[in-house]
C-alpha cells in the first residue's frame, strides 16, 4: 500500500469519526428549542425568532462543533439593525432568563466584542447567542449552497478544521484562525486548482451580499437565494466544465503545499475567494492601509478581513504546523497511526484505533466509535444517559440501535424535527431536516 493509499484510509477513518450522527443533530435542535422557549418568556423579545447560523446551519460542523444562534427581533417585515447598547441590554435579559431556567453552564457575557455575544454550554456543546445576525445567517446559507457544487468541499473543511484544532491554530482568541477563515481558505484552494473544483464566488453572487440585506427581509433573502440557485445550477450543468477528480488525500496535501509559504506571501498578497485569486495588497485600495498579518477577505462582506485576529507570531505557528504536517504526509515512512495523529486529536485517534480492522463503512452501516465521548472514556451505557435521551426511554432504545454512518447533510437528521431547512429554490423538492434559519 503506497503513501497516498495509507493517507486516504486515514482520512476516511477520521471523517467517519468526526461526522455528526443523528443524535448530534437532535441534541442541537433540542438546544435551539430550549433557547426558543427562553426567548418566548422574555417580554423585551416579544415576537422575536430564534435561528441558528454558523457551521451548524452550513452543515460544516463536526460532532463536537459549536452552535451559533441569532435572536432576530420583530420589526414588521423589514430588516433592522439595533444598536450595540440595545443588543447588550437584550442579551442581559437572555442571560438572566437562562440562569432562572437552569441547565446552562459556563455562561459568559462578552458585551464589548465586535458583535456582542452570550456564551454558554449545554449538553457539553459550546453555544453563542447574538442579536439580529442576519448577515451571519446568509453567509452560512452561502457556504451550504457551495457544497451543492462539489461535496468534497464539506469533507475538506471538516478535515482542515480537525487538523487545525489538533495543532492549536483554530482559535481567534489566541491569535490564530477562526473556523470561518479556515473554510474560506478551503474555498480558495478549490478555486485555484487545475482544473478548479469551485468557481470564483462572484460567479455565484456577483455583488457584495451584505449590501443587499436591506428593506423587506423576505424579498432580500429571496433575491439572494434565487440568484445563487440560478448560478449554481448553471455551473453544475456546464457541459464544458473540466472535472477535477483529485482524491481527498491529494486535495489535503495540495492544500498544505499551497499555504506552506503563508508567512512570506501574507506580507504582500491577500486572499480573495470572491475573485478566486490572490491579489496584491498594495494595489487593492479596498485593503489599504495594510494593518493585518494575514488578509482573507470575506467574499460576502467585502472588504472585511476574516483573519483580522491573526497575529504575526501566530502566523509563524500556523506556517510551522502546515510545513510539519506536509512533511509527515509526504514522508516515505508512513503508517496509519502516525498519519491519523498528524491530522486529528487524541479523541479521534482513540476512536479510529478501536475500529482499525473495520472495513470502510457504507451507508447504513454501524460506526463502532460513535458511542464514545470526545476523550474516548465513556461507555455505551454512559453515552445513552444524555439529558436529551433521558426525556424519552423509547427514544433511548432507538438511538442505541441507530446507524451512525458518516452523514452528507442535514437530510440525515432526526425525523422527529419538524422545522425545514433552506436550499436554493430549484432544489426544494429534496427532503430536508434542519432549522428555520
Amino acid at each position: 500500500m503506497n503513501g497516498y493509499n495509507f493517507l486516504e484510509r486515514a482520512i476516511k477513518d477520521i471523517l467517519r469519526v468526526i461526522n455528526p450522527s443523528k443524535e448530534d443533530w437532535s441534541v442541537r435542535f433540542h438546544i435551539i428549542n430550549e433557547v426558543r422557549a427562553v426567548a418566548e418568556s422574555i417580554e423585551s423579545l416579544r415576537g422575536a425568532t430564534v435561528e441558528p447560523f454558523g457551521s451548524f446551519a452550513s452543515n460544516l460542523f463536526t460532532k463536537w462543533g459549536d452552535l451559533d444562534i441569532s435572536i432576530e427581533l420583530q420589526n414588521g417585515s423589514y430588516i433592522s439593525s439595533p444598536g450595540r447598547k440595545h443588543k447588550q441590554s437584550l442579551l442581559g435579559d437572555v442571560l438572566r432568563a437562562l440562569r432562572k431556567k437552569g441547565g446552562f453552564r459556563r455562561m459568559q457575557f462578552i458585551s464589548n466584542a465586535r458583535v456582542p455575544i452570550l456564551k454558554f454550554e449545554c449538553y457539553d456543546i459550546s453555544c453563542d447567542i447574538s442579536i439580529n445576525n442576519l448577515s451571519g445567517q446568509m453567509k452560512s446559507k452561502m457556504l451550504f449552497w457551495i457544497n451543492e457544487i462539489d461535496g468534497r468541499f464539506r469533507d475538506l473543511v471538516l478535515l482542515v478544521k480537525e487538523w487545525a484544532k489538533t495543532h492549536h491554530i483554530n482559535d481567534s482568541k489566541s491569535g490564530t484562525l477562526n473556523s470561518y477563515s479556515l473554510s474560506l481558505l478551503v474555498v480558495f484552494h478549490l478555486q485555484t486548482l487545475a482544473p478548479p473544483i469551485l468557481p470564483p464566488l462572484r460567479e455565484i453572487y456577483p455583488r457584495n451580499m451584505v449590501d443587499d440585506l436591506t428593506g423587506v427581509r423576505a424579498v432580500a433573502e429571496k433575491h439572494i437565494e434565487d440568484t445563487c440557485a440560478v448560478n449554481i445550477n448553471r455551473i453544475k450543468s456546464d457541459k464544458l466544465r473540466l472535472i477535477n477528480r483529485s482524491s481527498m488525500s491529494e486535495l489535503f496535501i495540495s492544500f498544505l503545499a499551497k499555504f506552506s509559504d503563508i508567512c512570506s506571501s501574507a506580507s504582500t498578497h491577500g486572499i480573495s475567494p470572491y475573485a478566486g485569486q490572490s491579489e496584491d495588497i498594495d494595489s487593492n485600495m479596498r485593503w489599504l492601509p495594510k494593518t493585518y498579518a494575514l488578509f482573507v477577505e470575506d467574499p460576502f462582506e467585502q472588504p472585511a478581513n476574516t483573519a483580522r485576529t491573526v497575529s504575526s507570531n501566530q502566523l509563524i505557528k500556523i506556517s510551522d504546523a502546515i510545513q510539519a504536517t506536509h512533511g509527515i504526509l509526504t514522508s516515505p515512512n508512513q503508517n496509519q497511526t502516525s498519519l491519523v495523529s498528524a491530522l486529528a486529536g487524541e479523541h479521534v485517534c482513540w476512536l479510529t484505533r478501536t475500529s482499525v480492522s473495520t472495513p470502510v463503512i457504507k451507508s447504513g452501516a454501524r460506526n463502532p466509535g460513535a458511542n464514545h465521548s470526545r476523550n474516548g472514556l465513556k461507555t455505551r451505557t454512559e453515552r445513552k444517559q444524555t439529558p436529551l435521551q433521558t426525556q424519552n426511554k423509547s427514544q433511548n432504545k432507538r438511538m442505541d440501535k441507530r446507524q451512525n454512518d458518516a452523514t452528507n447533510g442535514p437530510m440525515h437528521a432526526s425525523t422527529s424535527q419538524k422545522q425545514q431547512v433552506w436550499r436554493p429554490r430549484s432544489q426544494t423538492k429534496v427532503d430536508q431536516i434542519g432549522s428555520d434559519g
